[in-house]
């Protein structure tokens, strides 16, 4: 049907007149051009500026939090994913008029000199509710952090790290263990603080935009098509080569029968077609949206020294080559000869800077990635990582500062350095090896190093060698003022030596507190024990209580060198008229054991109390040491005061162990003792103990309660021994429960792990430590309540540390000043008192027994 002629010229005069004005629009659009031109550029400044405004706002509400993991942190790619997605939320929360540039969070590493690799993140203020807790648990403290403030350095390095590869391809899936952190730990290692070195990595996350992350697909896929068709069009040429012989293959052919039935000239060839494509295969980590962010990461290093701050930015690049795979992280920039064109040139230092300052996120078109390849840098270093030590962890030994020098530490930068402890912090502490391989040197530099912080302290040493060595380097009149020496090594007739009488009452201590120090010193060496030798127990606690009870009257009539001494239990024991003398100064509750008891005991029970103090006695040397009524040995008064104390017993024999047992019970009494001193006022007293399993054996329990009661009182033990199985069971627990420092040397595997185990989540295994060699030990120690190691350290000597101290022309000084401290005189002159102690006793009690008032108690008794 033909359209009406007046419908058709209606249509014709419509379209004419659109295409008039269309025409007309195009004409007054040419004409204000520049003015269309300059409104589109100022909306899009007006914008622009509000966006600025509006991002740096929300960027100033903002919080910080470090995150501190702890020894045992050890996360699961589950808990690291948990964090991920957390983080993700965190970074896109904010006010609603928050621009998109501005969402993101910063996870920041930062080293320098002082911590190893501090791990902060900065998240706008309203996500502090998913930040306070992580989904690591216990194993990572949150703590709110203030933001950093950096002093100015003379040399400063920018980098920004972009990841450079195929669209969707994804970065190297680098295992948990070891820590992915290790080469960026390594690489910070050998910052030095006193340089001013500072290297930080930021590393900023934004959540995936829905319209950015369409956009990129697009393109991807895109490219990906293109590339497709490119390869086609390559294959279609090169099999229209292939079809289109030369001239010299067509013949060729021709001359060979079996191409005779090949293709012919003119046959038709199919031009091949782009491939499917797989949208998944092409877009790889971009075709699903969860867990998928941008990412920028931002690299400053700076210091005061020329040249340290480049060096360090080449190892932080070296150090995220862990992560290159498929695609890889790369510097963003081009090097024209010697000169780097980037982020540290202008005009992109600017940007860089305010990138830093402010958290903005400006990440590269590449800048995609998923949580999964990033898991490395989503929780702080684990309990894989081998964190090197810094300064700041461990002081360095100074002379002066009160601190112990523990051994020699190689540290990431090369540089030997001498930790140490404070002196507060090593309460108590365990060695453990083979003998000869330094435990014993290493002690005797904590005892020079404590002597010279005028600490006091007691050292106890089986061989008698010690002071010999340390001697050059005590001699000092500062030290020489308190040291004392009791050398029961001694043998000749005119050597020196102290005297401790233990039921010496001189100084007015309670005498009940002297009787029980006494009985159980010997019970303890004897093992003697309720259950077994009741007997033995009872008679001696009284026969003890009534010497006791004589000395505090001889020091009552100001007669001291009248005082009874252990040697006179026998006496007491077995003679009658001593007996009778001695129980006459007991008060009447005291004597009725003696006149009612004593007599029906058979005598049978008496050997075993007095057995142990006939081998006493045997030894001329402990003879006079503990037959003299004045001691000058006094632990109390050494602790209060101070002094260096050196104690030389004569061996590790049985009877040398019951000498040893009555020390450290002495010590353990004096130190309980100290409960009469407010505790600002008990000054800190080390007793280092050699041989401890000689010492073990003999004082049983005592080395235990000593570590579990004596702290509060200002007492610190050190114990060194070849092998932790010869312990008593009560006493290796509670050594190891309390042991501030604890190190060991090359020994059995077997000896070994009784001290490895100790070390839970350490990378040091026994044979590590089996493989040590000479004066090399493996330790942990305690600085500032945290458990530093373990490390590997040198033992140190005493003449590497105190050689400048050394003056051994003053080593007899020093030794006369022992002797005279601790009133010592020549061996005979002690060996004959104690031989007539007994003699002047009883004299001493019949003057006593004929007293007024002794002679009208008598009456008194006659009389009942």
């Amino acid at each position: 049907m033909e359209p009406h002629p007046v419908k058709a010229a209606g249509l014709l005069r419509t379209a004419a007149e659109a295409f008039t004005a269309f025409e007309a629009v195009v004409d007054c659009a040419a004409e204000n051009a520049w003015w269309l031109v300059l409104a589109a550029a100022a909306i899009w400044a007006a914008w622009e500026f509000l966006q600025r405004r509006l991002a740096a706002e929300a960027l100033t509400r903002h919080l910080h939090v470090e995150l501190v993991p702890t020894g045992e942190f050890d996360p699961s790619a589950e808990q690291i994913w948990r964090q991920g997605m957390q983080l993700i939320r965190a970074a896109g929360s904010g006010p609603w008029w928050t621009p998109r540039r501005a969402r993101a969070l910063r996870l920041r590493f930062r080293a320098d000199g002082l911590r190893p690799l501090n791990y902060r993140m900065k998240a706008p203020a309203s996500a502090h509710g998913l930040l306070a807790q992580t989904p690591y648990g216990d194993h990572v403290q949150v703590k709110p952090a203030n933001p950093v403030a950096d002093k100015r350095r003379e040399h400063t390095v920018r980098a920004v790290l972009t990841l450079h590869g195929k669209p969707g391809s994804r970065l190297r899936d680098v295992p948990l263990d070891p820590d992915p952190l290790q080469p960026l730990i390594d690489a910070v290692a050998g910052l030095n603080a006193e340089l001013g070195d500072l290297a930080e990595v930021c590393v900023d996350l934004s959540p995936a935009s829905r319209w950015q992350l369409a956009a990129h697909r697009l393109r991807t896929m895109q490219q990906a098509r293109n590339d497709a068709r490119r390869e086609a069009r390559r294959e279609a040429r090169m099999l229209t080569q292939d079809s289109t012989d030369s001239a010299s293959v067509a013949l060729g052919r021709l001359l060979d029968p079996t191409q005779w039935r090949g293709t012919r000239h003119g046959q038709m060839v199919m031009s091949p077609q782009p491939r499917r494509l797989d949208r998944d295969t092409v877009l790889g980590k971009l075709a699903h949206t969860p867990g998928l962010v941008r990412v920028q990461i931002l690299v400053r290093c700076a210091s005061d020294t020329a040249g340290r701050a480049e060096a360090r930015l080449v190892r932080i690049g070296a150090a995220m080559d862990v992560y290159a795979g498929a695609s890889r992280l790369a510097s963003q920039g081009w090097s024209l000869g010697p000169v780097r064109i980037g982020p540290d040139r202008w005009p992109w230092r600017e940007r860089f800077d305010a990138q830093w300052a402010s958290g903005l996120m400006r990440p590269a078109r590449s800048g995609w990635a998923h949580i999964e390849e990033l898991a490395g840098l989503l929780k702080p270093p684990t309990r894989q990582a081998q964190v090197p030590l810094l300064e700041s962890d461990m002081p360095t030994f100074e002379r002066g500062k009160d601190l112990l020098p523990q051994g020699w530490h190689r540290g990431p930068d090369g540089r030997e350095r001498l930790l140490a402890t404070h002196e507060d912090d090593t309460l108590f502490e365990v060695q453990s090896g083979k003998a000869g391989w330094g435990k014993t040197m290493r002690a005797l530099v904590h005892a020079v190093a404590s002597a010279h912080n005028g600490r006091g302290l007691g050292f106890v040493d089986p061989h008698g060698d010690s002071l010999a060595d340390a001697a050059r380097y005590l001699a000092h009149d500062e030290i020489m003022a308190r040291i004392a020496l009791f050398d029961l090594t001694v043998s000749h007739p005119d050597d020196l030596l102290g005297s401790w009488n233990l039921l010496d009452m001189t100084r007015g201590q309670p005498p009940h507190e002297v009787t029980a120090a006494v009985v159980e010193a010997f019970a303890t060496a004897l093992g003697w024990d309720d259950a077994s030798t009741p007997r033995a127990l009872t008679v001696m606690t009284k026969a003890v209580e009534a010497l006791v009870a004589v000395n505090a009257a001889a020091i009552s009539d100001r007669v001291p060198e009248r005082q009874a001494t252990v040697f006179q239990i026998r006496p007491l024991l077995t003679d009658p008229s001593f007996r009778s003398l001695a129980v006459a100064v007991l008060d009447e509750e005291s004597r009725k054991w003696w006149t009612s008891i004593f007599p029906d005991l058979p005598k049978e029970a008496l050997p075993t109390v007095l057995n142990p103090l006939e081998r006493l006695g045997a030894n001329p040397v402990i003879r006079a040491f503990f037959g003299c009524p004045v001691s000058g040995y006094d632990i109390r008064r050494a602790m209060d005061e101070g002094h260096v104390l050196w104690i030389c017993p004569p061996g590790t024999g049985p009877t040398d162990r019951l000498l040893i047992s009555l020390i450290v019970r002495d010590f353990l009494r004096a130190g309980l003792s100290r409960r009469d001193l407010p505790e600002k006022k008990r000054r800190p007293f080390r007793l280092y103990l050699d041989e401890l399993i000689s010492l073990d054996q003999g004082s049983d329990t005592v080395l235990a309660e000593i570590t579990e009661q004596l702290r509060k009182f200002g007492a610190r033990l050190h114990g060194m021994t070849q092998l932790m199985t010869r312990l008593s069971p009560t006493t290796r627990a509670a050594l190891l429960q309390n042991a501030s420092c604890l190190s060991t040397t090359a020994g059995s595997i077997e000896a070994i792990t009784q001290i490895t185990n100790q070390w839970p989540g350490a990378t040091v295994t026994p044979s590590d430590v089996a493989g040590l060699h000479r004066w090399w030990h493996y330790a942990s120690f305690t600085v500032a309540g945290e458990r530093i190691g373990p490390l590997r350290i040198r033992g140190p000597e005493l003449e590497e540390v105190f050689g400048d101290l050394a003056r051994r022309k003053e080593t007899a000084a020093l030794y006369e000043a022992a002797h005279r401290n601790v009133g010592a005189r020549p061996l005979s002159e002690l060996t004959e008192e104690a031989l007539t102690q007994e003699t002047k006793v009883r004299a001493f009690l019949s003057q006593k027994r004929t007293t007024p008032a002794t002679l009208a108690d008598d009456a008194k008794d006659q009389y009942r």
